[in-house]
């Protein structure tokens, strides 16, 4: 039997007031660690990366930061540009900017580069696949997107333009600055932009914690068929 999970619009102080938060919490950890882990492996597997992590890699090509340590403070400047946009950070918004560039740089720690290039296309797939499912963790957990994905939404809705155009440009924009800087494109780059998204649209249906209780009226953001 089918039923509709909505992924609701909540303000930061209703995502903590929604019910089920030990469980969100752990799930958005969880995601989050996850999310960072997949990124070690992709950049092990030395096939390319996605656009922001392409800028990532290029940034630590330049300065005496890690990997993990770049996400961090470019989450962080990330979520400065949110003011003028007007766009309030959830709790899973502050964990995202910490948690995912630590468990990269844990990530890196404990994984080497496959040898061969099927183990790396292999390490590679696996970890586009965990990214997927950790994005659809942590955003269905519904404690706030994480930065990038918040600056996306809020130039959208001050400009007036689509969500598609503004990632798109987005997202062109940081790839061309870390290909500038050195940052590696390749098939990983190729790879994680057709199956990203299909793969997020795959696990969040069925990770999405329904809310037990809503505070105030919300608007859902989308309707997730699940599996019960």
């Amino acid at each position: 039997m089918r039923r509709s999970v909505p992924l609701l619009n909540l303000s930061p102080r209703d995502q903590l007031r929604a019910g089920r938060l030990p469980r969100r919490l752990a799930q958005l950890l969880f995601g989050l660690t996850l999310y960072g882990v997949s990124m070690a492996m992709m950049l092990r597997a030395t096939l390319g990366l996605d656009p922001w992590d392409v800028f990532h890699a290029g940034i630590t090509l330049r300065l005496p930061l890690t990997f993990g340590q770049v996400t961090i403070v470019v989450g962080a400047l990330v979520l400065l540009l949110w003011i003028p946009l007007r766009q309030w950070p959830g709790l899973g918004t502050l964990a995202n900017v910490v948690v995912i560039g630590l468990a990269a740089d844990a990530g890196l720690a404990m994984i080497g580069t496959p040898s061969g290039l099927a183990a790396q296309v292999g390490q590679l797939v696996a970890g586009l696949v965990l990214n997927g499912l950790a994005g659809g963790l942590y955003i269905g957990s519904q404690l706030g997107p994480g930065p990038r994905d918040g600056l996306m939404t809020g130039v959208a809705g001050r400009t007036g333009l689509s969500i598609r155009l503004v990632r798109t440009g987005l997202e062109l924009t940081v790839l061309a600055a870390g290909w500038l800087l050195g940052g590696p494109v390749g098939l990983g780059t190729v790879l994680y932009a057709v199956s990203i998204g299909p793969l997020v649209q795959f696990f969040l249906p069925r990770v999405t914690v329904s809310l037990t209780a809503q505070p105030h009226p919300t608007r859902p953001l989308s309707e997730c068929p699940a599996t019960s």
